[in-house]
């Protein structure tokens, strides 16, 4: 089966496409904790967390974060034939999620330039929302990725 991916010069600015969701789970934030070494008990202590301004455990930002790149690059159609995440711009942290919340990615293309060096690729900039199952915004920002361009598919 050969998968088709958008290069640069198929994608529009304010190209709006959505990932499917993901529920964050226990597990999730459990591994999350090993693997970044963040065990602070908003994370991991049922309890403590009760009395907090959260009310319950929240999953750590960066794990919601990088989950989305997952989404927005398995999850999401059209596909884009990406060459590399070139960094994150103006990312915030504009709510709580939850253990059994679900999210989802939201992308808008927005500014492209043509790759000053390398003309088989050009810079775009995804305009980017994480959303809860409420369609709350709980992330956002732009993310730069270059893409491969026209000619330079095989």
């Amino acid at each position: 089966m050969v998968e088709t991916r958008l290069l640069w010069e198929d994608l529009a600015t304010g190209d709006v496409a959505y990932s499917a969701g993901r529920t964050i789970t226990e597990t999730d934030v459990v591994n999350f904790c090993g693997l970044s070494g963040d065990f602070n008990w908003f994370h991991t202590d049922k309890v403590a967390a009760e009395e907090s301004v959260f009310g319950q455990r929240v999953a750590h930002g960066m794990l919601v974060a990088s989950i989305a790149t997952g989404l927005q690059v398995g999850q999401m159609e059209p596909k884009v034939a990406t060459a590399a995440f070139m960094g994150l711009k103006d990312w915030q942290f504009r709510g709580a999620v939850f253990f059994d919340d679900t999210i989802r990615v939201k992308r808008t293309i927005g500014e492209k330039s043509e790759h000053p060096k390398n003309a088989s690729q050009g810079f775009v900039t995804y305009e980017v929302e994480v959303l809860n199952q409420d369609d709350k915004v709980v992330q956002k920002g732009a993310w730069n990725m270059l893409v491969r361009r026209r000619g330079t598919e095989g």
